[in-house]
C-alpha cells in the first residue's frame, strides 16, 4: 500500500535544496525511536510531589489524603460505570456486524471514504476496517470504534518506515472529531457523572444552563435594578459539581470548567457564581482573578474571605459558629433534660445566649436555623477568622451541674472544605465548652458503610449526633442503634 511521502528538508532547513517538481507541502508526522512517556511520567510525579510538599507545608496533610482517597474511588466507581456502558455497545456493534446491518452501512460510506482515502481505499480489508469505524463514531460508539480505527491504522501504515502517511494523519482527526448522530457514549458519561438530564426516562446529552441568545426553555433570564437601571442577568452555562454516588461539589472540576467557558464565552461573562467557596475559589484562581470578573461564593471559608482583599467578590456566611454551637448545644440539654432553648434562646447558668438575629427556629419542623451574613469588601475583615467561637455563647459549663458526656458525631465528608476546615474546628472547640467527649467520625462523602462500620458498639455513647451522606439512609443507622 503506497505510503506519503515526507519532505522535512522542507521544515528543518527552509532553502537547503530543491524538490522535485510534484513535492508539494504535505502534513506528515515522523515516530522516532526513544524513551516513551518519560515526559508525562514526570509531569505526574511532579504533581503529586508539589501537592504531597504543599500540604504538608500547609497543615493540610489530612485533606490531601483524604482527597486522594476519594479521588480514587471516584476513579473506580467512573470506570466501573462507563465500563459497562462500553461492553454493551461494543457488543451491539458485534450484533450489528455479524448480522449484516454494520456491512450495509459500510457500504453507503465506501463512495465517500474511497474520495478520503484513495489509496487506502485500493486494499478492500483496510477500506472495511475504515468503514466500520467511521460507522461506530456515528453511531456515538466512540469506544468500539478505538479498535476497528487501529485495525484500519495498522494495515495504512504498513511499509511506510516508521512515518505516518497524509491519510492515516487523516484517519486520526477523523477519530477525533468525529460527528456522532447519537451521542451514546457522552450520554453514559455524563449520566456516570451525574450531570446527565433525563426527559421522558431517556438521557438528554444536550447542555443543560445555557441561554447564550436568551431563548432557552430550561434557564430564564433574570433582572436586576440598581440605582435605576435595570440590568439583564443571562446564565451562560453552569455544571452540577457532583456524581451520582453522592459526592459534594468539586472544587478541581470547578476551576476546569471555569477554563472552558471562558474560552467559549470570553469578555461575556461579567460574574461568577458558585454555591460555596471551595469551587468560587478555584474558578477565582484558575482565571477570574487575572480578568478582574467578579467571583462569589458560599460559606465564608478563611481563604475566601482573604481574597476578597485581592478581587474575590464576597460570600455568605451560614454563621458556622452558630451552626456548631446550636448542634452541640441541642444534644447538651437534651442528655440534662431541661428546655431544649436552654442557652440558645433563653440564658443557661453560665449565661449562654443567642440574639434573635443570629438564629431562628422553626416550630413546624423542631429545627434550628442559623441565619446568613453577606460578607464584602466592606465587613470582610470581621470574618478573616472562621474558627473563632461566637463570643454570646462562649461561656464554660459548670462539670458540676453538667458532667461529661460521650457522644458520636459523624461529618459525612470529611474533604469538603466547609465541614473539613471550618465546621468541624468550630465543633470541636464548642465540645469542651460543653463538657461532651466527642468522637468524631470522618465519612467519604460517598458511601453510608463508610461511617456506619464504624458505630460498631454504640453502648459506648449516651448521644449521636447523625449527617448521612443520603436522606433517605436514616434506616441504615437506625438499624444499628436499635439493637
Amino acid at each position: 500500500m503506497p505510503c506519503g511521502k515526507t519532505y522535512t528538508a522542507l521544515v528543518a532547513r527552509a532553502g537547503a535544496g530543491r524538490t522535485q517538481p510534484d513535492a508539494a507541502p504535505r502534513t506528515t508526522a515522523v515516530f522516532r525511536k526513544g524513551r516513551k512517556g518519560m515526559a508525562l511520567t514526570w509531569v505526574w510525579v511532579g504533581m503529586v510531589c508539589v501537592a504531597l510538599i504543599y500540604g504538608a507545608a500547609t497543615g493540610q496533610s489530612a485533606a490531601v489524603g483524604a482527597a486522594a482517597a476519594q479521588g480514587v474511588q471516584q476513579a473506580v466507581t467512573f470506570c466501573l460505570t462507563v465500563g459497562g456502558m462500553i461492553c454493551l455497545w461494543s457488543g451491539v456493534m458485534e450484533v450489528m456486524r455479524r448480522s449484516g446491518i454494520a456491512a450495509g452501512l459500510s457500504k453507503l460510506l465506501q463512495p465517500v471514504l474511497r474520495r478520503l482515502f484513495p489509496h487506502a481505499s485500493r486494499d478492500a480489508q483496510t477500506l472495511d476496517a475504515l468503514s466500520m469505524n467511521v460507522s461506530a463514531n456515528l453511531l456515538g460508539l466512540g469506544n468500539a470504534a478505538t479498535p476497528l480505527g487501529i485495525r484500519a491504522a495498522r494495515r495504512m501504515a504498513q511499509g511506510c518506515g516508521g512515518t505516518a502517511s497524509h491519510e492515516l494523519c487523516l484517519l486520526v482527526v477523523l477519530n477525533s472529531a468525529s460527528i456522532q448522530l447519537l451521542p451514546t457514549t457522552v450520554a453514559g458519561v455524563r449520566s456516570a457523572l451525574g450531570t446527565a438530564v433525563e426527559v421522558d426516562g431517556v438521557i438528554d446529552s444536550t447542555p443543560v444552563g445555557t441561554n447564550i441568545d436568551g431563548t432557552s426553555a430550561y434557564v430564564k433570564d433574570g433582572e436586576l435594578e440598581i440605582n435605576g437601571t435595570t440590568y439583564i442577568v443571562r446564565e451562560l452555562a453552569s455544571q452540577e459539581m457532583k456524581n451520582s454516588a453522592g459526592a459534594t461539589w468539586d472544587a478541581a472540576t470547578a476551576g476546569n470548567a471555569i477554563g472552558t467557558w471562558a474560552s467559549s464565552f470570553g469578555d461575556q461573562i461579567d460574574v461568577v457564581a458558585s454555591n460555596n467557596d471551595g469551587m468560587g475559589m478555584s474558578m477565582f484562581l484558575a482565571w477570574s482573578k487575572a480578568e478582574g470578573v467578579p467571583t462569589f461564593g458560599y460559606d465564608a471559608n478563611s481563604d475566601a474571605v482573604a481574597a476578597i482583599a485581592e478581587g474575590y467578590g464576597g460570600t455568605i456566611s451560614q454563621h458556622a459558629d452558630v451552626q456548631a454551637y446550636l448542634t452541640l448545644r441541642v444534644l447538651r440539654n437534651a442528655l440534662d433534660g431541661v428546655d431544649i432553648d436552654t442557652g440558645i434562646g433563653t440564658a443557661d447558668d453560665a449565661g449562654n445566649v443567642l440574639s434573635e438575629d443570629v438564629f431562628y427556629y422553626d416550630e413546624a419542623s423542631r429545627s434550628y436555623y442559623a441565619l446568613n451574613v453577606a460578607v464584602t469588601a466592606e465587613n470582610y475583615e470581621s470574618f478573616l477568622d472562621s474558627t473563632v467561637t461566637y463570643e454570646p455563647v462562649s461561656n464554660q459549663l459548670d462539670a458540676t451541674a453538667h458532667p461529661t458526656k460521650n457522644v458520636w458525631l459523624n461529618i459525612y465528608n470529611s474533604a469538603d472544605n466547609f465541614l473539613g476546615s471550618t465546621y468541624q474546628p468550630l465543633l470541636q472547640k464548642y465540645d469542651d465548652l460543653l463538657n461532651l467527649n466527642v468522637e468524631y467520625i470522618a465519612g467519604d462523602g460517598q458511601t453510608e458503610s463508610n461511617i456506619t462500620n464504624r458505630l460498631g458498639n454504640p453502648d459506648m455513647y449516651d448521644a449521636f449526633a447523625i449527617n448521612m451522606v443520603k436522606t433517605d439512609n436514616a434506616a441504615s443507622y437506625t438499624g444499628i442503634l436499635s439493637q
